[in-house]
């Protein structure tokens, strides 16, 4: 990734943007109640930090990096998928339906580049 996003901010519709972003989606066969988790790098939500979507809750924003202070290098993240949905809903988390990434500046209209290494899901801690 190159830079943070200067107008991202979680918190804000208007700031709901990231250079990077992982989604891993839960889906419902009551569309409305599909869930998911967005791995981010935040602009300004520290790092560790869980909170929902400034569009929707059934989406949670977790920070798993926050700040320019690594942007420009590789770096490696590991979750537990099983874990942070469980930490983010409350409860006990469905079927894993789809993996996505995303580099979104539609709301700052800013521009970003990042680039993703491969994505691996292990059943292994």
């Amino acid at each position: 990734m190159e830079h943070v996003l200067a107008k991202g901010d979680a918190m804000h519709k208007e700031g709901d943007d990231y250079a990077a972003r992982v989604y891993v989606v839960f889906p419902s066969l009551l569309f409305w109640k599909t869930r998911a988790l967005n791995y981010i790098w935040a602009n300004r939500l520290p790092r560790g930090n869980v909170v929902p979507n400034a569009f929707t809750a059934n989406a949670m924003m977790i920070a798993v990096r926050s700040g320019p202070g690594e942007t420009g290098r590789w770096l490696t993240e590991q979750r537990n998928i099983y874990e942070d949905f469980k930490q983010a809903f409350g409860e006990e988390p469905p079927m894993v339906g789809a993996i996505a990434i995303m580099t979104d500046t539609d709301n700052t209209g800013e521009t970003a580049t990042a680039l993703y290494g491969p994505i691996r899901i292990s059943d292994r801690p």
